[in-house]
């Protein structure tokens, strides 16, 4: 049985490869969504589906809006993936690259191929909704004259010409994949034993040193504080949500520490509770 899959995008998107990246062993259907809240609203509709969504990129930072997506949602964060973005300058068959006078792509991948793009002073930027739809709309609109900036997969679904690779400016660029589901379907998924992280959500009293003083307390149990984001909460002017992740080796020592932050936080949530994800070379 296929599992099924919701991703912001299309196959050869990096969501995609992201999602088979996490599911290696398994056959997969890709449900392809306009929006992460379009993905939120798929899973919610079939608890059965699980979702894969962008959460942070080494060189962009953080997608603050999915953070707040997930906490509204009320779905759980199961396991993640890291995934090493590499692009492509993509064309039609035959087309070479003094040829191109338009470069479509995700407004973030165009920034990260920077240095490449400043050797094509000519060349006209386009900013489109995705990497990968870019490359299928040049495809299907035998679009001359046009690239895209995409991954190699989507070179060679929508069988386009890779005209120069690995065109990111920093190899190091990496994107964090979150993986999400229903509740119910993630104390299936999860193994117990394998968990040595979790994403928590909190609101702090506007005092001094509340913050210190949570943080004080992770340390003291010695909790590894990987991630620390504050986001303002609507309507309550100078109060913050804190999205933090931590890892862990001992399962006892968290659950301590978590019992001794939550009386001094407020609307305090576990996103998710998973073991740390692997990284793609």
């Amino acid at each position: 049985m296929k599992k099924k899959v919701a991703i912001q995008g299309i196959a050869g998107s990096y969501h995609d490869i992201a999602a088979h990246s996490y599911f290696p062993e398994e056959e997969i259907e890709l449900i392809g969504c306009n929006s992460f809240r379009e993905v939120i609203a798929t899973i919610r509709k079939e608890p059965s589906i699980v979702g894969m969504m962008a959460i942070e990129n080494t060189i962009a930072g953080s997608l603050l809006q999915n953070h707040e997506l997930i906490r509204q949602s009320g779905l759980k964060v199961v396991g993640e993936f890291k995934l090493r973005i590499s692009h492509s300058l993509v064309a039609l068959p035959g087309t070479t690259i003094h040829e191109i006078e338009e470069i479509n792509s995700h407004p973030i991948a165009l920034m990260q191929c920077n240095d490449f793009l400043d050797t094509l002073p000519n060349v006209k930027l386009v900013e489109k909704e995705d990497t990968a739809m870019s490359a299928r709309w040049i495809a299907e609109n035998k679009l001359k004259g046009h690239a895209a900036i995409c991954g190699k997969q989507a070179a060679e679904i929508y069988n386009m010409e890779i005209l120069a690779e690995g065109i990111e400016t920093n190899k190091r660029n990496f994107t964090r994949f979150l993986a999400i589901a229903d509740a119910w379907l993630a104390e299936e998924m999860i193994e117990k034993e394998e968990i040595n992280k979790a994403s928590l959500v909190f609101a702090l009293p506007h005092a001094a040193g509340s913050l210190s003083k949570v943080l004080s307390i992770l340390s003291f149990y010695d909790m590894n504080l990987s991630k620390i984001q504050s986001l303002p909460i609507i309507g309550r002017e100078w109060e913050y949500l804190f999205y933090i992740d931590l890892t862990f080796l001992d399962f006892t020592r968290y659950k301590q520490a978590l019992d001794a932050i939550r009386p001094l936080t407020k609307n305090f949530t576990i996103l998710g509770e998973y073991a740390e994800g692997k990284q793609s070379v």
